[in-house]
């Protein structure tokens, strides 16, 4: 994995006036995400394996409807945040962050999936270091962290091949189908 100036970073507008990010790392866009990705979010979004790691909000089963209204809400955030991955021209996978508010809107927490049909080839810690890199220039950002349950060890790994370094352990911090759990923060600091 090179560095992000090696890749082609740049900014369009789309016909709605919503400004369009576009990172091209080669076979991998992470790119807006569209309306015509419907079908493709959906299929590889229901999925639980992928639910099973990831906050309440992101449903198992991932149905049509889920799909739509997921959409509908990026298109409206201001400013963007939830991107879509794409390989081999079709959205399989999506990365985001929330910036901090008030005192901490110099951090932001990212978040990601990718569908299982593409796990351990690289794509997740591609992307997630392209798009901190964008986000630390993009929002004048100093912190973005992340974090992961501690039985997600893949997870781990994407975050430590995208630079990001493990701070620490938050002990029985979330609660997942009921199960209480650890949760890992990883964070990569400018």
């Amino acid at each position: 994995m090179g560095p992000v100036n090696r890749k082609k970073l740049r900014k369009e507008s789309s016909c709605s006036n919503i400004r369009a990010m576009l990172l091209d790392l080669g076979d991998l866009v992470v790119r807006s995400w569209r309306k015509s990705d419907l079908d493709a979010l959906v299929r590889h979004a229901n999925n639980p394996k992928i639910a099973a790691n990831l906050r309440d909000q992101f449903p198992h089963p991932y149905t049509r409807r889920d799909g739509v209204d997921y959409l509908d809400f990026v298109r409206e955030q201001n400013p963007e945040r939830s991107f879509a991955l794409q390989y081999d021209g079709e959205a399989m996978g999506g990365i985001g962050f929330q910036i901090g508010v008030d005192i901490a809107r110099i951090s932001a927490e990212m978040g990601y999936w990718l569908s299982e049909n593409y796990w351990g080839r690289g794509l997740a810690s591609r992307a997630a270091q392209a798009v901190s890199e964008w986000a630390f220039s993009e929002y004048k950002l100093t912190r973005v962290f992340a974090l992961v349950f501690s039985h997600n060890v893949a997870s781990m790994r994407v975050l430590e091949k995208a630079g990001f370094e493990r701070e620490g352990l938050l002990r029985r911090s979330a609660v997942k189908n009921g199960v209480i759990l650890d949760q890992v923060i990883y964070a990569k600091i400018r």
